[in-house]
């Protein structure tokens, strides 16, 4: 299985910041996981509020231990709250189930890890961890 290098989550983070300044997005918070769930890389822009790592952590965890982005997490517990209810039980509360929790696949469809931004909006939080992924060569799914 590829995984994700540090220099690679760190390009991710930077280009999905700097897509936030871009768009004029408010300060986001910017979290790279591994396939494990572990902290690869994180930053939290000046003026974002200093709860939003938890957030971030928590979008892209879902999504690495469901294999399932936040935009699809959110659909399923709307259809089904008891099911992500039962899944936060088993992992703890760490799940986030809305928009901004992405995976990230390689070429040939493997999950490589999960972004999870927060700061903005949750569909603002998608674009910036978009840019981020589609700007080191690898392809979100959102």
């Amino acid at each position: 299985m590829a995984e994700l290098s540090l220099n690679r989550a760190r390009s991710i983070i930077r280009k999905a910041l700097a897509k936030g300044r871009e768009e004029g997005f408010k300060p986001l918070s910017v979290v790279v996981l591994d396939t494990g769930g572990h902290v690869k890389a994180f930053e939290r822009e000046d003026g974002a509020a200093p709860g939003r790592f938890g957030i971030a952590q928590g979008k892209a965890y879902g999504a690495i231990m469901l294999g399932m982005a936040g935009r699809a997490q959110m659909a399923r517990a709307e259809q089904q709250a008891y099911f992500m209810a039962a899944v936060n039980g088993v992992y703890g509360g760490q799940v986030v189930p809305v928009p901004g929790g992405v995976l990230v696949r390689d070429q040939r469809g493997n999950i490589m890890g999960a972004v999870g931004v927060t700061g903005d909006t949750s569909d603002n939080d998608v674009i910036a961890a978009v840019a981020g992924i589609e700007a080191v060569g690898l392809t979100p799914e959102e």
